[in-house]
Parts: C-alpha cells; structure tokens; sequence
C-alpha cells in the first residue's frame, strides 16, 4: 500500500477527481490569483452568529466619495480612489500616513446580501447576512404509520 502526503495544494491535480465542482475549483483559483500582496488597507471579518457577518476596512484618513462598495456576480469589491491633496506649505520630516489608493474584494457565499456599509472611527463596516430561501432549508417529512 502506497502512502500519499501532501505537500502543497494542487488545485488542477485535485481538480480531476471533483467531477461536478467546476464552479468551486474556479472560485478557489481565482481568489487565489486575486488577491495581491499588499495588505493595505488592514481589515477584520467577524461572524456576529451564523448566518450574520461583517467585514471592517481601516480607511482613516479617506474622504466621503473617495470609497466604492459594489457588487459585481458574487464579489464584493471595495475601492479607495485617494485624490493626493499635497500641501505645498508644508514640510514633511517623516511621511508615514499612506495617501494611496486601495482595492479589496471578497467572494460572497450564495444567498449572502450585503445589508449596509457604515464609516465610523475610521473604520468602514460592511454588514454581510446569509438568507436561504424556505425552499432550500431542511424540512421535517411526517411519518405516517399504518395499522
């Protein structure tokens, strides 16, 4: 008997023995591919219960109109288009307060809406809740016994 050990994760050698999870292989490549190495700006996800969701983005320092929270298919995507305002009276002896732009976005789960998106403190909150459809929850078949 041969031992197999996994190394690393190999979507496309795992791919050919899902028959049927195109869909998912695809979206675990892409999110993959997505997202890039920076990890401006920082941000949180927290599950408030099971069904309810919310992703905390630090924007200190942005505007309102300088932050884009939209939905494209199943992605939720989130821009910072900073306008750099440089103040030409000033003189800067150390820079550390970022003025770039930014682009975040995450895959939703079906049936997950976005409920709001909230900036307070300098951190934009995103309300997230999965509602699954009467028709697609667990249902309780009654038994019926014959005498």
């Amino acid at each position: 008997m041969t031992n197999l050990t996994l190394r690393s994760l190999d979507i496309p050698t795992i791919h050919k023995f899902g028959i049927g999870f195109d869909r998912l292989f695809d979206e675990l490549m892409s999110n993959t591919n997505v997202q890039s190495q920076t990890n401006y700006p920082p941000y949180n996800v927290v599950k408030h219960s099971d069904d309810n969701f919310s992703i905390e983005l630090a924007v200190a320092g942005f505007k309102e109109g300088e932050i884009d929270v939209e939905i494209e298919k199943n992605q939720l995507i989130i821009r910072g288009d900073k306008s750099i305002n440089i103040d030409e009276q000033r003189e800067y002896l150390h820079r550390g307060i970022s003025q770039r732009s930014f682009m975040r976005s995450w895959i939703l789960g079906e049936h997950v809406d976005v409920k709001s998106a909230i900036i307070q403190d300098g951190i934009l909150t995103v309300v997230l809740e999965r509602i699954i459809p009467e028709e697609e929850k667990p249902k309780k078949i009654a038994i019926t016994f014959n005498k």
